[in-house]
């Protein structure tokens, strides 16, 4: 079941070191997610400005095999081996260091996972490699993709996107829109909005019109809340957001902050399961708790011990204490 809305047990962490599995998170809108990570590099056609996982080291729009399908296969069936840890995940979600689509075996994984599970799979994608028949056609075998489009004008998106040469915007609303007639699931069109670079009355007008044409499910409005990968990348407000949110069509939604859920107070942090999560983006000891479901004074006392032993660094954005690891 997708975003359940409740608050969920996490299975202890699992013993066997995971290169490219991670969690199971709760996230507020999939639910219990187990995440898989295909790309151990960054490899990507864009390198947005507001990325927390630093700059693209490959910006490509090169399909190929960026890492072993078969590992990652393998991983995949030896969380499936252990029925306590399997059996409360809500869905699989698809991600990548980068960009999931530029890997190969995309299909092949989404596959593995619905002939193995029959639990549903979500594919979180920048989109820019949807006008290829053969990339939508390994889409159409998730339930849900969460394509994003953070600017419908050229400039805009160069500025915010910083696509490579490759990547045509045109092309990328083209292939949405295609998409979205043939899927039989859910689309959840994210748009994160950048102070001066995006939100311009010009980007909301263009982009409500590339909404009209693609027509997802969701359009779910976000904006820069955790350190971003440029300074200058700053964060809409609440308020903005909202009166955004107004103008564009459709079934629109405000991501930019958590919801506030009870926590398992029986639940003891994992330092090994923190840092792997650390790993892939910077968090507050509040998206931690959240995200792995603990009792929030235990989280922030832990991470304080952390920092103090110089395993994880505090990193100051928005007035909020962030943690990532020493080398980010």
């Amino acid at each position: 079941m997708i975003n359940t809305g409740r608050p969920t047990s996490l299975p202890a962490p699992f013993s066997i070191p995971m290169k490219y599995l991670f969690g199971p998170v709760n996230s507020r809108r999939l639910g219990l997610s187990q995440g898989i990570d295909l790309l151990s590099t960054k490899t990507c056609n864009f390198d947005c400005v507001y990325c927390e996982i630093g700059h693209t080291s490959i910006h490509t729009c090169e399909r190929q095999e960026y890492t072993p399908t078969a590992d990652i296969l393998a991983e995949i069936d030896t969380l499936l081996s252990r029925e306590d840890l399997a059996k409360p995940i809500d869905v699989f979600t698809i991600t990548a260091t980068g960009e999931p689509t530029l890997h190969t075996g995309l299909g092949e994984i989404i596959r593995h996972i619905k002939k193995k599970t029959g639990k549903p799979v979500a594919v979180l994608t920048n989109g820019a490699m949807m006008h290829r028949a053969d990339v939508r056609q390994e889409l159409a075998e998730a339930d849900i993709v969460i394509p994003s489009l953070d600017a419908a004008r050229p400039q805009s998106f160069r500025k915010v996107d910083r696509p490579a040469g490759c990547v045509d915007l045109a092309e990328i609303i083209d292939g949405m829109a295609t998409f979205c007639r043939q899927f039989s699931g859910q689309v959840w069109l994210e748009v994160m909005l950048v102070r001066n670079l995006n939100d311009h009355p010009d980007d909301i007008t263009a982009l409500s019109e590339a909404i009209k044409r693609i027509k997802p499910h969701r359009v779910q409005l976000n904006t820069v809340v955790r350190p971003p990968l440029e300074s200058f990348a700053e964060p809409l407000t609440h308020e903005e957001l909202t009166a955004i949110a107004g103008q564009l069509p459709g079934n629109v939604e405000i991501i930019a902050s958590f919801a506030t859920r009870q926590h398992d107070s029986r639940r003891t942090p994992d330092t090994g399961e923190i840092l792997e999560m650390l790993q892939r983006r910077p968090c507050t000891a509040s998206d931690i708790s959240e995200a792995l479901n603990l009792e929030p004074a235990t989280t922030e006392k832990l991470m304080e011990e952390l920092a103090d032993q110089g395993l994880v660094l505090r990193l100051q954005h928005q007035g909020k204490t962030y943690y990532q690891p020493p080398h980010s």
